[in-house]
């Protein structure tokens, strides 16, 4: 087996997104429904943008009514959460969660990458997770798609040779490429293939759809990823999207019952995509994985580990940022974890990471050392990629089995990736019995499908509309219009 290598890569890299300190001894955050109530109280008269979401009987019509009855204006139209983005003031928000046939009104909360920064080099999780092994059997990642809702990525980067498809999910981002640095290195890690294979991601060969969540300062809220797993799910099969990168979370704990980012990556789920969540890096605190996307029990939630400067997984141990924990409905978090210390990857050139980045994190000239759960996910999301060239047929459910069910064990018994494992394992079986988020479960009742089985292709609501563009340049945002950088 081939794996082709790139030349020179133009890069640099990123200071701490986050101190250790802060990741291990962060406090409880208010819950969706409290900061509502809080903002009505406070300041009733603050326009908001709010995600409303509406019982499966209550038709689009009938919605645009219930919110133009509380004085709202609908800027963007939610499928994938049987739902819409609406202004509104803060008292009248919080009077519509209240009216009938309304499921659940939440203010659009931010997301944060989930990313820290410590300082010593590690390339080393090739080997601990087995992706070589992989390699030598001809298995890369090449057919499967993955997509990365994240920064975005610089599609200039030698180590991704053609193989990006950028895409703007935020109508205040400008252009296609990274100017933040994160998505970059996140892509990487997945599918990075350069400086002559010496910092080469797990699926080398696989294709990376990058959607681009941020604005050009790195700003991102829900409402972008929402509407991103939408783009995902319209767009999986031209695309050949398989499996799904999210290394962010919501800065606002919630039930994933509720919880409208839960609802959307669900019904990522549902349509046959396989969604890998960083945990985060809130530590041990009380509230580590209450946080979307990471708290859904459908997706794969991934903590990191330290493998210690070694190639082998019986010294590694659980990174003490890590997010470890119950959610607030009982499911243990994560269900896996993965090298997420010290990986090195590239980084976009001209990005934030680039200017902010310590000496001491730059490698080889355009590489970035990094920590995080937001490093561990992409590890995860590599390995499903392999899986799934492997064996194609699997289904979410299967991929999450294979992965999570046939683990190495690391010095403080974590269940730790192993692909040679999950390569050669039979499929198992994941998310039995499982109760769906409410808008997803009656979404897929009235459609007739049992919501402990489900399979599905699309939103409830109207397919959402996309609009190509040239060269990455932005186009009207209009409802749920899409710009797309070389897609088709």
């Amino acid at each position: 087996m081939s794996i082709p290598r790139s030349g020179r890569v133009v890069a640099a890299l990123l200071a701490a997104a986050l101190p250790l300190t802060a990741a291990t001894t962060a406090s409880a955050a208010p819950s969706a429904a409290t900061k509502l109530a809080a903002t009505a109280k406070r300041s009733p008269h603050k326009r908001v943008t709010a995600i409303v979401q509406f019982k499966a009987s209550v038709s689009e019509t009938r919605a645009k009514r219930i919110v133009k009855a509380h004085k709202g204006k609908v800027t963007g139209r939610l499928g994938a959460v049987q739902g819409f983005a609406v202004k509104l003031s803060a008292k009248q928000a919080s009077a519509l969660k209240r009216a009938k046939g309304v499921r659940n009104v939440t203010l659009n909360a931010k997301v944060r990458s989930t990313g820290v920064s410590p300082a010593q080099l590690a390339t080393n999780f090739p080997k601990t997770t087995g992706a070589d092994q992989a390699w030598a059997q001809g298995v890369t990642g090449k057919g499967v798609g993955v997509a990365v809702i994240d920064s975005g990525i610089d599609g200039g980067v030698a180590d991704f040779s053609g193989r990006v498809t950028n895409v703007i999910a935020n109508p205040a981002a400008t252009t296609a490429g990274d100017p933040v640095g994160h998505g970059t290195h996140v892509a990487g890690i997945v599918a990075g293939n350069g400086a002559d294979g010496r910092y080469i991601g797990i699926a080398p060969e696989a294709d990376i759809i990058a959607i681009k969540t941020s604005d050009e300062a790195g700003n991102s809220t829900v409402l972008d990823v929402i509407n991103a797993l939408q783009f995902v799910v319209d767009h999986k099969d031209e695309l050949g999207i398989r499996v799904v990168n999210l290394s962010v979370s919501s800065d606002t704990p919630g039930s994933y019952v509720s919880d409208p980012l839960d609802a959307a990556v669900e019904f990522a789920w549902h349509a046959g995509l396989v969604v890998v969540a960083a945990a985060g890096n809130r530590g041990d605190a009380a509230d580590a994985v209450q946080y979307a996307p990471g708290n859904d029990p459908y997706v794969i939630s991934v903590g990191a580990t330290d493998e210690a400067d070694t190639r082998t997984p019986d010294d590694d141990v659980l990174a003490t940022f890590s997010s470890r924990g119950t959610t607030q409905d009982g499911f243990a978090k994560p269900e896996l974890v993965a090298p997420g210390a010290k990986i090195v990857a590239p980084l976009a050139a001209g990005s934030a990471f680039a200017q902010l980045a310590p000496a001491t994190s730059l490698v080889d000239g355009g590489y970035v050392r990094m920590g995080g759960t937001s490093m561990a996910a992409p590890v995860v999301a590599g390995a499903a990629a392999l899986v799934l060239q492997a064996r194609p047929d699997l289904s979410p459910d299967q991929v999450k089995a294979v992965l999570t069910e046939n683990v190495s064990r690391t010095a403080d018994g974590q269940a730790e990736l192993n692909i040679p494992a999950a390569l050669a394992a039979r499929p198992g079986r994941a998310n039995v019995g499982l109760t769906p988020n409410t808008v997803v479960k009656e979404a897929l009742v009235s459609a007739g499908v049992d919501p402990t089985r489900a399979t599905w292709t699309r939103a409830t609501w109207t397919r959402a509309t996309w609009t190509a563009a040239a060269h990455g340049t932005a186009a009207p945002w209009a409802r749920a219009t899409w710009t797309c950088a070389h897609c088709g």
